[in-house]
Order: structure tokens, then sequence, then C-alpha cells
């Protein structure tokens, strides 16, 4: 959804218009999405099915839209043709090529392991946008592109945030390693989305904490976050190329396997420490690897920001805007 609406914000930014078509679960954010100026509707039948590709062509034909975007796993081949053989241009958004064959004008893998092997079952029209480069950031980062974060004496401030849902409540458990870690001044800041179920759950173990956490829900002001934090707590999602681009190293905790190989990638060029969800039941793995993070920070502050900053420069959406104007220009 968020890279969705980054994509969102830079077409209205320019004139242009959006609207989102989704499935009830994603209700939460539909004030925020209304708010930046799109509009929202919502599928009457399951995601991916015909009956979804129906209702999506129907839209995208009342609003006489240039594109229709897709984004998630229900979005295969078959999908895909359905929205071609309407007539429709079609970015599709992946993450490892999951799709049979891609049918789709355009796909964009905004990934460290975007790789074309992974898309060699193709039109021969479809090209490919690969890498951070075309990494999707939503507004709020665009003006953050020149800032230059300052290295501090003592790492203490750590932001944590594990995606919107956080089904597995992987969150408890960091909450409880930061509790363990025994830094000294330590302050966190833990964001959920707002389709986390566990909310209460967490703001009751903050409040047993003799630490210094404070839990916020739904926030829009990730950047300031990211630029107070020394360090941070994420999943190995979109939030990846976030703390880069705001130069914050991270410890990135794989919660899904489609994260995996990125999470990886980002280790063995020492952008990051990585954990799988199997090192969380290991007693005090978190811990251990945080208080690590923290006291080996500093000697390699600088040239880990500098290569954090190259590796997501912020001009992703600009990119990726320019590839589709090619295709059809964009309707003013």
């Amino acid at each position: 959804m968020m890279r969705c609406l980054a994509l969102a914000q830079a077409c209205l930014a320019e004139g242009g218009q959006a609207h989102f078509l989704m499935g009830s679960e994603g209700a939460n954010l539909a004030q925020r999405i209304l708010n930046e100026g799109a509009q929202v509707g919502y599928l009457s039948a399951q995601g991916g099915s015909e009956a979804d590709a129906e209702q999506a062509i129907a839209l995208a034909q009342s609003c006489q839209a240039n594109w229709v975007v897709v984004d998630g796993y229900r979005f295969g081949s078959e999908y895909q043709k359905w929205l071609k053989d309407a007539g429709l241009k079609v970015l599709a958004i992946d993450d490892y090529g999951h799709a049979s064959h891609y049918w789709a004008d355009v796909v964009l893998n905004q990934n460290i392991t975007a790789d074309e092997a992974l898309y060699h079952s193709r039109e021969p029209y479809t090209q490919l946008l690969l890498s951070t480069r075309y990494a999707l950031l939503r507004k709020e980062f665009w003006p953050w592109r020149n800032w230059q974060r300052q290295i501090p004496p003592i790492a203490s401030k750590v932001l944590v945030t594990l995606g919107g849902s956080d089904p597995d409540n992987v969150t408890l458990l960091v909450i409880q390693a930061l509790q363990k870690a025994q830094i000294d001044g330590l302050e966190a800041v833990v964001v959920v989305g707002g389709s986390n179920p566990y909310y209460e759950q967490l703001n009751q173990a903050i409040k047993s904490s003799e630490a210094s956490i404070i839990l916020k829900q739904n926030v829009t002001n990730m950047p300031e976050l990211m630029a107070w934090a020394d360090l941070a707590i994420t999943a190995g999602g979109s939030t990846c190329w976030e703390t880069a681009f705001m130069g914050l190293p991270s410890l990135v905790i794989v919660i899904a396997e489609n994260q995996q190989e990125s999470a990886l990638k980002l280790a063995e060029l020492g952008l990051a420490i990585v954990l799988g969800q199997r090192d969380l039941s290991t007693e005090d793995k978190l811990s251990h690897s945080l208080s690590y993070l923290i006291n080996s920070m500093r000697s390699n502050y600088i040239q880990t920001n500098e290569n954090l900053r190259r590796l997501v420069d912020g001009h992703g959406r600009k990119h990726v805007l320019d590839a589709l104007k090619s295709e059809q220009g964009l309707r003013r």
C-alpha cells in the first residue's frame, strides 16, 4: 500500500489523478489516501479473480486511466492478461518474479536483488525497471534529499517499525529485547500500523517497562522519526529503502519469505545486521544483536551512512514516472 501511495503522490504532484481499488483489509488507510486527493473504491470480488479484473477494468475505463498499477502476489500471469486484453496499459510492481509469465507493459522491482533473470518469461514489449534506483518513497521523504545525519556520541535512540499488520507480533519480542539489552539512556519509539491487532498488548508491555519506550500508531512523520533515531529495527520490506535513504543503520528482521534475499544482500554489503524469525526464538539473540550493533556502529557510522545514501537517492518516483510517460503520456 505504501509504495502505491508513493507512486500516486508523484502522479498527483504533476497534476494527474489516482484511484485506489482495494480489498476491505486496506480500509484503515483509506482516509490517508483520500487526504492526498486520491479516490478509493473497494473490491466486491476475491482479489486476483476474474471478477476482480472485471471490476478493475470497469473502473479504469470509467475514469479513462492511462495506467493500471497492480501490486500483490495474487496478480499473476492470467490477471495481467485480462487487463491487457481489455486494452489497458499495465504496470506490475513485483518483488521476486512470482508470475509464470509477464504480460504487463512495465514491471517494477525496486529491490536490491532485482535481476532480469527473474523475468525471462515476458512479452517482447515488457519494460523492466529494476533496482533501488526506482525505489518509491512517499512525499514526506522528498524534502530530506540533502539532509545530513549527525554522528551520535552514543547510540541510544531506537526506532522500531515492523510493517502495518505484524501478524506474528514480532514487535512484542523486540520490545522485550529492548528491555533486556541494558542500553544506557535508551529511548525507543515503536511504530505500528492501523491493522496491527496487538496494539493493546504492546501498550501494556511498554507500560511495565523501565526503559523509555513510546508506542505510536499510523504515523505520517516517519522521516522525522528516522532522523531522530540512531538506529532502526525494521522488517525486510520497503522500509529498508526508506532507512537507506535516511542513512539510518538497521537491524533487519526477515518476517516474510519474500524479504529474505534483499535482507541478506544488505548484510553481505555490510549495510545491515539481519535476523530471521528462527533467531527470535533463541534466548536473548535479538538483545545481543542489538547490543552488538550499538557498540560497533560508531566506528563504521560515516561509511555506512554514505553507502546507504548512495543505495537510494530519492529520485525513484521520477524515474518511474519518466518510464511511464515514455510508454504513454500521463493525462494532465
